[in-house]
């Protein structure tokens, strides 16, 4: 009795102090208030602040790689008068292709570039005027007149690809101003470009080797096609497996698996693997599909197996989130009008999670794009100069080339480097886009 009253006591004490007025303009009170603004204000210039911070970081990121990868896409090329003499090319005029290609056409280069500079007579002076242009201009001149026979016999002036040290001294990267012994070009070698620069026989062209071909020891022969051509069979096969079975198991898990111990014990295994670092699945990768079912080493049907295992948690994730976010009227709906647990699956719910499911492959996808670590451990950082034709060819793919490059000692690849991070970022920027591009168009607001 004496705890009821009590508790009566209490309430009308606090009922009178709600019905006195409130001086909002009490000392106070108005500290209070202003106290609450400033930790307003502050918490949002704190936010500001890690914005700015963020974006100044991605600036500065970009203009470091874009400063030293931009030059690659512009190659150094020599204009020298090549005679195509009959007698190196096709002695008996035989005019059969096999012949023609296996000409000295190397020799041809040396001997125009010793009959534009006559008075380099030592052994020493000649093989570092052979180095202004590349070893690789012979085949270009070997297509050139396998294109057009009738080149053979003339004498034509042709703009052929540099060398590297050549092609970096010509985009400012090698100072000739200093000693002779801290540059890779002696004084000679400087004298010859500075006579070619003064005849115009020397210019920057748009680098279209590479975007076209594979890999190559020599810096300004290599390109990025082999690598990218290897990452797009790696998608395939991790697109091909992934995704059917993500989609598969999220919509299992999320609409007829039955609530229990099990089931709880399968989401919270999914959780945690989407969370293992990449190169323990390369690790599973290298046992199971190269020691056990001896699949071809460095092929990217490998890559697409050990990434599919890396990309599953991911796609079924974001998978289940959104065919959770359909609405369970739909469902309702769909099952009233007699339609069956699959029929409410396949032909109401899937088709509205579809966006989201799009979008979360999209982006399982991109973090498969820039994976390096589980492809070391499968063997795909091989040396491979051909472009792969199928998934069981030997390739490699973006992000193990920017790793071979960035551990090759030659300045050229340096800029290299850059450049295939330059088209890395921009697929992976491309995909997210087209991620959130998805999102916009088909999502549906409930």
């Amino acid at each position: 009795m004496a705890s009821l009253m009590e508790d009566r006591a209490a309430a009308k004490v606090i009922s009178d102090n709600l019905r006195k007025p409130v001086d909002w303009d009490s000392p106070k009170i108005t500290r209070n208030i202003k106290k609450r603004y400033a930790a307003e204000r502050r918490f949002k210039s704190y936010g500001l602040v890690a914005i700015c911070l963020a974006l100044l970081a991605l600036c500065t990121l970009a203009l470091s790689i874009g400063s030293k990868g931009y030059s690659a896409f512009y190659q150094t090329y020599v204009q020298l008068e090549v005679t195509f003499d009959p007698a190196v090319i096709d002695p008996e005029r035989t005019g059969d292709p096999d012949v023609i290609g296996r000409a000295n056409f190397d020799g041809l280069i040396k001997q125009a570039l010793r009959d534009r500079f006559p008075d380099v007579t030592s052994r020493s002076d000649k093989r570092d005027l052979y180095g202004i242009v590349s070893g690789g201009a012979s085949y270009d001149l070997r297509e050139r007149v396998l294109e057009n026979p009738s080149l053979i016999g003339q004498t034509r002036t042709i703009w052929l690809i540099s060398g590297d040290d050549f092609d970096m001294l010509n985009k400012g990267y090698i100072d000739p101003t200093v000693d002779e012994g801290d540059r890779r070009l002696n004084d000679k070698e400087v004298a010859w470009y500075n006579e070619l620069v003064a005849a115009g026989a020397v210019e920057k062209q748009f680098h279209t080797r590479f975007f076209t071909s594979g890999d190559s020891r020599e810096p300004e022969l290599a390109g990025i096609w082999g690598a990218a051509v290897g990452s797009f069979y790696t998608l395939l096969v991790t697109l091909a497996l992934s995704f059917p079975i993500g989609v598969l198991a999220a919509v299992y898990l999320e609409e007829f698996a039955p609530k229990n111990r099990f089931t709880q014990i399968v989401e919270v295994n999914i959780n945690n693997l989407a969370a293992v670092p990449s190169i323990v699945f390369g690790l599973l990768g290298l046992e199971v599909y190269l020691n056990v079912m001896h699949l071809p080493r460095s092929a990217p049907v490998v890559g697409g197996l050990t990434l599919a295992l890396m990309t599953l948690p991911t796609i079924i994730i974001a998978s289940r989130a959104a065919i959770k976010a359909v609405p369970p009227s739909i469902r309702q709906a769909a099952l009233g009008l007699g339609a069956s647990p699959v029929q409410t699956v396949t032909h109401h719910v899937l088709p509205l999670a579809m966006p989201g499911i799009l979008t979360g492959t999209i982006i399982g996808m991109a973090q498969a794009l820039g994976e390096t670590a589980p492809l070391l451990m499968i063997g795909m950082v091989a040396f491979i100069v051909d472009i792969p034709g199928g998934a069981l060819d030997p390739a490699t793919v973006l992000p193990v080339q920017i790793y071979l490059w960035a551990d090759s000692p030659e300045r050229a690849f340096v800029e290299k480097t850059s450049a295939a991070i330059m088209v890395l970022l921009a697929f992976l920027v491309l995909m997210n886009g087209l991620a959130v591009y998805l999102r916009k168009k088909f999502e549906r607001k409930w």
